[in-house]
């Protein structure tokens, strides 16, 4: 197995929200904004100290957090196990690919809005700069195998998808679900080992 050194960090996805201002001010007053709780993998991006429910046609999740800063839309994003629960069937999509997906109730301190749509999983996926790209031999929207080695649960992630930007760090991200699947925590390292 020929692995492309060298690893790259691992970042774990549990279910969060994304508001556009519109939303975030509907739930939580008029001109508010969002404090930065700690920072995330990626330049610019944290999660913030506010939280919302997420309420589904079977169940609900309450303290979900907000990460931000705020975007054009809204959007959810959850596991495959979390789905069961609220009663949804989400996609997966590329972040930001929201068209044709399930819609949910969020609801904040001041009030509560029904998304029409925006509920995914998130696909897994690698960011890098454009420098890492040429290294690992990739450009953006290529689809590569990663390789976990952890003992007693090693595995290859297919259909891994990569993103390329001048505003992104090294880092593949998976969620809870896959983690858990791969014994993987924040921090621990994977390796690329084919693109398709």
């Amino acid at each position: 197995m020929q692995l492309k050194e060298p690893g790259i960090v691992v970042g774990v996805s549990n279910r969060h929200v994304h508001l556009s201002q519109e939303d975030l001010e509907k739930l939580f007053g008029k001109g508010y904004e969002l404090t930065p709780l700690r920072p995330l993998g990626q330049p610019g991006q944290y999660a913030s100290e506010e939280c919302i429910d997420l309420i589904g046609p079977k169940g609900a999740f309450q303290k979900v957090r907000i990460l931000g800063p705020v975007r054009k839309e809204s959007q959810v994003e959850i596991s495959r196990s979390d789905s069961f629960k609220l009663g949804v069937t989400p996609p997966v999509r590329d972040s930001g690919d929201i068209e044709g997906t399930p819609g949910i109730t969020i609801k904040g301190p001041l009030g509560e809005i029904e998304l029409k749509k925006g509920v995914i999983i998130a696909k897994r996926h690698i960011h890098m700069l454009p420098r890492d790209a040429e290294h690992y031999g990739v450009k953006d929207k290529d689809l590569v195998s990663v390789y976990c080695d952890k003992e007693g649960r090693r595995l290859v992630f297919q259909d891994v998808l990569i993103r390329v930007s001048e505003k992104f760090a090294l880092e593949f991200h998976v969620d809870i679900d896959e983690a858990n699947a791969a014994l993987l925590n924040n921090g621990d390292y994977v390796k690329i080992i084919e693109k398709f």
